[in-house]
Formats: structure tokens, C-alpha cells, sequence
């Protein structure tokens, strides 16, 4: 029992230290984002719990800017790709090279991709080819990539915030399904109020280029993540996932709406994410267990990527966020 509780104490106390941390971190992205709050706070959620995040929203809209700031203030390397139909997966992961020495001996290099960063901006990727997605997609969850039969493990952390426009379709690949399901959350990014756009526009026509601090480094942001798996959830908290998740299958759902206009639901790795982005978000406002409203905070961004609709469901206007919405009010 001393053990337990020399244990919860042990997690308050590095919850306590991070939490001024995390604060002078929301200020300090606040500084060079405005408006957006809660894709920020999704992306940090996201972060905080391990995980990828796919962004849709049209152009011009910070998505850039966002990871551009945040791998300054977590103090994480990061990089961009621009996804083009012609982009080929040596492109992405790295390639081998055939070099030859002074005393004439040849040897294979290889040589790293952009992948080999711990934040990753891929940029429109619903316009690279599937096989080229696939590349990406494998190297997320398996963080590694190999070569010519050899591996090479990626850095840590490692995190890749890839970004779709909503509004172009022409000339795209959509991401299949089940390759969604590697994407923790799927975070909309709205046009801001009109009160936002005129600080935007007065802020960011200027000569003045803000100063993006560091407030963690890549090590910090890591022990944050292994804080995040030791924060305690109840069996309330756990029972809520598990009916939220079961509920929103057509099969085993008794809710009228996912009978008739979801043809496949979410599978186990949805229950993981919610569970670990519960976590996550708890900590981000310095609590020491999540609550059943977090799961339902969370069940859009997290839910809504990994469901199937009928046709029917779309011919009457039905979409993921209204079946979501369902299904979370008999929690409250």
C-alpha cells in the first residue's frame, strides 16, 4: 500500500512540474498562432500521447506555421515534404548510393530521407501515390525503415502531422481506410473569427518576425510521454471507451443511427487512442486522472476517421460527427 501511494505521489509531483511548463508553452505558440485554440490543443493532445495527426483544412489557414512553431517550442528537429503525384518512396525514406573510394573500391551509402526527423510536416499527402503513402504509413507505425534489407531506426520522438485540403480532389489519392486508422486523431482547421483575422492581419504583415522559444527539448517531450502512461484511469473512465467504441460498430451497436448508416466501425486501436489522448489531455490542464467528459471531448477528432458510412447516409446528409454526437449524449 506505501508503495501505491509513494507511486501516485511520485506522478503528482512530475504532473506539478510540467504543468508551469506547459502552460509557458501554450503561451509561447499563442505568440505566433493566433486563434485555433482547440486544434492547438488537439496537436498538443496528439503529441503529448505519441501519436500522428492528419489536419484537413484549406490552404492558407497556419497548418505550416503550426508545426513550424511547435517544433521550435518542444524543441523537436523537424521538416517538411511537399507530396507531388511523381514523389516516389526513396524520395521520402532515403535511398543507397554507389560511391567509390581513393584506392578504387566501391561501396553502397545510404543516404537519409526527410523522414529521419522527429517532426514531420507532410503536406497535402492525399496527393502522393499510394505507394508512396503506404511508405510513410508503414514508417509511422513501425518507426523504422529498411533499406536493401537493412533497417534504420527513425529518431526519437518521432511524429508525423500530415495535412489534406478538403476542397481539391482532382488529381488525389484518398487515404484508404485503414491506413487513417494510423492517424490518432483527425483535427479541423476552421477559418478563424473575424476578431482573429484582423490580429492576424495586423501581426503578420509586418517587419517583425517573433522569436519562437524552446520550452522543451526532444528528451522532455519523451518523459512527458511515458508521464502520460502512468496516469491512473478509472474503471468508469475505461468502461466508457470500451461501450463508446463497441456502440459505434453496426454489429454489435444498439444505436438506431450506426445501424442504419455505418457500414464498419472503429477497431481496438481506436480504444487505445482515446485512452491514451484521455490521458494526455488531463495532464495538459493538470489533472491527475481523466474524466468521462475527456472521452467525450475526444471522441470526434479521434472516432470520426476511423467509421465507414453508407451511401444512404450521405444522400441524407448523415456524417460521422452527427452518429459521434449520438452516441456520446446517452454518456452525459
Amino acid at each position: 500500500m506505501d508503495d501505491i501511494h509513494n507511486t501516485e505521489d511520485k506522478i503528482l509531483e512530475q504532473v506539478d512540474i510540467l504543468s508551469s511548463r506547459l502552460q509557458d508553452i501554450k503561451t509561447a505558440i499563442s505568440g505566433q498562432i493566433f486563434g485555433q485554440e482547440e486544434v492547438i490543443e488537439l496537436t498538443l493532445t496528439t503529441l503529448f500521447a505519441g501519436g500522428h495527426a492528419l489536419l484537413i483544412g484549406v490552404p492558407g489557414l497556419a497548418k505550416t506555421k503550426l508545426v513550424e512553431t511547435l517544433g521550435g517550442v518542444l524543441g523537436l528537429h523537424n521538416k517538411r515534404i511537399q507530396f507531388t503525384p511523381d514523389l516516389m518512396p526513396a524520395d521520402i525514406l532515403g535511398s543507397e548510393i554507389l560511391e567509390t573510394a581513393a584506392d578504387g573500391q566501391r561501396h553502397f551509402r545510404f543516404i537519409k530521407g526527410p523522414i529521419f526527423t522527429q517532426l514531420l510536416m507532410s503536406d497535402e499527402i492525399n496527393r502522393a501515390s499510394p505507394r508512396t503513402q503506404s511508405a510513410l504509413l508503414q514508417a509511422m507505425q513501425e518507426k523504422r525503415v529498411t533499406i536493401a534489407g537493412e533497417e534504420h531506426i527513425l529518431p526519437e520522438p518521432f511524429h508525423v502531422l500530415a495535412t489534406q485540403n478538403p476542397i481539391e480532389q482532382e488529381g488525389t489519392y484518398p487515404l484508404p481506410e485503414a491506413q487513417l486508422d494510423r492517424f490518432m486523431m483527425q483535427i479541423d482547421v476552421g477559418y478563424p473569427d473575424e476578431r482573429t483575422e484582423k490580429q492576424i492581419l495586423i501581426e503578420t504583415t509586418g517587419t517583425n518576425t517573433p522569436h519562437i522559444p524552446a520550452v522543451l527539448s526532444a528528451s522532455e517531450l519523451l518523459k512527458a510521454q511515458q508521464l502520460v502512461r502512468s496516469v491512473p484511469v478509472s474503471d468508469q473512465v475505461i468502461e466508457a471507451i470500451l461501450k463508446l467504441v463497441r456502440q459505434a460498430r453496426p454489429e454489435q451497436s444498439e444505436n438506431a443511427l450506426v445501424k442504419q448508416y455505418v457500414t464498419w466501425g472503429p477497431g481496438p486501436r481506436a480504444s487505445q487512442a482515446l485512452i491514451l489522448a484521455a490521458r494526455a489531455r488531463a495532464l495538459l490542464e493538470n489533472r491527475l486522472s481523466p474524466s468521462i467528459d475527456d472521452v467525450i471531448d475526444l471522441a470526434i477528432p479521434i472516432l470520426k476517421h476511423r467509421m465507414a458510412l453508407s451511401y444512404s447516409a450521405r444522400a441524407e446528409n448523415i456524417t460521422e460527427e452527427n452518429i459521434i454526437q449520438s452516441l456520446t449524449q446517452t454518456m452525459q
